[in-house]
């Protein structure tokens, strides 16, 4: 029996367990990324178990995320993240070089590696052949320090493309059908392999749109083949001695197949506020257009941004519409700017912002008041924007340049003859913006920077065998990280705050949640299916322990979400009997027993309602290990101190 990618990869790196679905694994990590937004606390973490300099491969710390610099916070982190960099032997890519993402496909990803890094939308390194994961800043951080990622051993969906896309349908379109099916907690524990004789059709870039928000669908992680495409990016990017083939075995065996007809594909769009509200671009035309935003790391490519501008070539937007353009990368504005593509954007009417996450997150250009946003992002959850009461809408930047034109949704086809344009044969490569690690020798002399802003870890103390105290929140279905722990230009540059970020835990549900967990001590919180979906930010779980939240008790978890409860204690409980959901309200008093949580069993008493339920988990002998003594990071201190 053949092997698939995914297996042929993982098994190079398997160091415990195997190959069987849903067992435990554990692998060893190449390569590992960290963002500005994520990563301040990562190290803050790293600093604190005590290792003299990072063990991988290569690890890169970015400034992508919290580049909107209203007072010292963000400059401040920026400087603690270099120092770090330079003290511990990471690569520093400098604020102004790009996004994390766009970047590390470019200059860092590497067919048949690992990556780990903490920021949800990693698997863009897959469009090169690789593993990449997004996981909690704990997890990266236990990674630099040697330790190997403990996962579940995913399932493998094929999906088969055949076909090639006709005019003005394109990537962004591929993962948007491939959402349309399997909706947002499709692929939970799953991996997206991509096959087929489509695949020879899609540049890397275009497969790292595909890879990247694959995330949305709960998968691990997504990845196409590394094949002579692969080695053709890599000779562009003057990388080509990293390349290998790495290709699934003929007689592969898949858990699953979802079969695509890029022929028959058209232009999609997501409707708010959840990336899986998929139709199409002619259902919702006519729909007027107050803002288009094209970039993130989803679609700021070269590709996206020419498309993009050449669409836009002799034209002004529509005088009701505003335009922002988000580059992925100086590399991709270096040669817009020499192509003199860029002047076609700015002479349309487009606003050129930073090479950075922007307006993806809330970090700037929030719409205005019941806005119609169009965005070639990879999220549009409610508030995300930095504007509640705006609706985003994820499309292609074919799409996106049109409603630009139009100051409406229109399906971008009838645009006329799709613009021609070519693809450097060579890419512009000048790392200069990016510092590589410094020496051991000349690292130990490097002073830390830390800011005011910089407050220490709080302490994480193991859990006890029963947990009581009163619901203080209960929620639906689908709750984001967004709606745990908002980020945003004013919450952002709190990451590395935990009492100040705290403040805001669930503001966007429940503006009073923040009070009334201390005033009560903490408690717990209850909701429906995929509690958790969404971003890496461990901060969602870590503020919540803060407060004192002592369990969530939900009918299911998205992946990260669950392994960052575990990584800062919080005990992540689920119904056994779902219908019991409903037989619970906000303010019953809990009295949780945790003395059989070895055997997969827990016991909820209502004793508001003098009910008692059965309560299970999913964790391994390790989670429970690490959430007994009160997290991960207590477990590794305590390790390295020896």
């Amino acid at each position: 029996m053949g092997k698939t990618l995914t297996e042929k990869i993982i098994e190079r790196h398997l160091v415990q367990g195997t190959l069987e679905r849903g067992t435990d694994i554990a692998i060893k990590i190449d390569q590992t990324l960290t963002q500005d937004a994520t990563g301040t606390m990562a190290y803050l973490q790293f600093e604190a178990m005590g290792v003299p300099r990072v063990q991988t491969e290569l690890s890169v710390s970015y400034v992508d995320h919290n580049t909107l610099q209203t007072d010292f916070k963000n400059p401040d982190d920026h400087r603690y993240l270099q120092s770090i960099a330079a003290k511990y032997g990471l690569y520093f890519s400098r604020p102004g070089n790009g996004i994390c993402h766009q970047v590390h496909l470019e200059r860092f990803a590497r067919p048949g590696k690992t990556l780990l890094g903490s920021d949800s939308h990693t698997p863009t390194g897959g469009g090169v052949g690789m593993i990449a994961i997004g996981a909690g800043g704990l997890d990266v951080a236990a990674a630099m320090s040697g330790e190997f990622f403990r996962l579940k051993m995913p399932k493998i969906v094929e999906v088969y493309l055949k076909g090639e896309l006709p005019d003005f349908v394109s990537a962004k379109d591929v993962i948007l059908e491939v959402l349309r099916r399997i909706g947002v907690k499709g692929a939970v524990n799953k991996v997206l392999e991509y096959v087929g004789p489509g695949i020879k059709t899609l540049t890397v870039p275009e497969r790292g749109t595909i890879t990247n928000m694959g995330t949305e669908t709960g998968a691990t992680t997504s990845i196409f083949p590394s094949d002579e495409i692969t080695r053709e990016f890599l000779i562009a990017q003057e990388r080509e001695g990293e390349w290998e083939e790495i290709m699934p075995d003929e007689d592969a065996v898949y858990d699953e197949t979802i079969k695509i007809n890029l022929s028959e594909l058209e232009p999609l769009i997501a409707e708010p506020h959840s990336p899986g509200n998929v139709k199409t671009v002619k259902e919702l035309e006519g729909l007027n257009v107050d803002q288009v935003c094209i970039g993130s790391c989803t679609n700021s490519s070269l590709r996206d941004l020419k498309i993009a501008a050449h669409m836009l070539k002799g034209k002004t937007i529509n005088e009701h519409t505003v335009l922002t353009i988000s580059p992925g990368s100086r590399q991709v504005v270096d040669h817009m700017i020499r192509s003199g593509e860029m002047a076609y954007l700015v002479e349309a009417g487009a606003r050129i912002l930073e090479n950075a996450c922007g307006p993806c997150l809330g970090q700037g250009l929030a719409p205005k008041s019941n806005a119609i946003s169009l965005r070639t992002f990879n999220r549009n959850f409610l508030g995300r924007s930095g504007t509640k009461s705006a609706n985003a809408y994820l499309v292609s930047p074919e799409t996106a340049a049109m409603a630009a034109i139009e100051g409406k949704i229109t399906d971008p086809r009838k645009f006329g003859k799709l613009p021609k344009f070519d693809m450097p044969k060579k890419f512009m490569v000048n790392d200069n913006m990016i510092i590589p690690p410094l020496l051991p020798e000349e690292a130990k002399k490097v002073e830390i920077i830390r800011g005011p802003n910089i407050k220490p870890l709080p302490e994480f103390n193991p859990i006890p065998d029963k947990l009581e105290g009163e619901v203080l929140l209960k929620v639906e279905d689908d709750i984001t990280t967004d709606h745990i722990m908002p980020a945003g230009a004013k919450i952002l540059p709190l990451r590395s705050n935990i009492p100040e970020i705290s403040k805001f835990v669930f503001n966007v549900i429940d503006e009073q949640f923040h009070d009334r967990s201390l005033e009560l001590g903490g408690g717990f919180i209850v909701g429906g299916e995929n509690y958790g979906q969404g971003s890496s930010r461990e901060h969602a779980a870590i503020a919540p322990k803060y407060l004192g939240i002592k369990a969530v008790i939900v009918k299911s978890f998205a992946r990260i979400h669950l392994a960052n409860l575990v990584n800062f204690g919080i005990v992540p409980l689920t119904f056994v009997n779902k219908e019991d959901y409903d037989k619970i309200d906000q303010g019953d008093k809990f009295e949780i027993d945790l003395s059989m949580l070895d055997s997969g069993k827990a016991v909820l008493k209502n004793l508001t309602k003098n009910k008692e339920f059965e309560l299970t988990h999913s964790l391994s002998e390790t989670d429970l290990k690490e959430l007994k003594a009160g997290g991960k990071l207590t477990l590794i201190k305590q390790k390295y101190a020896k």
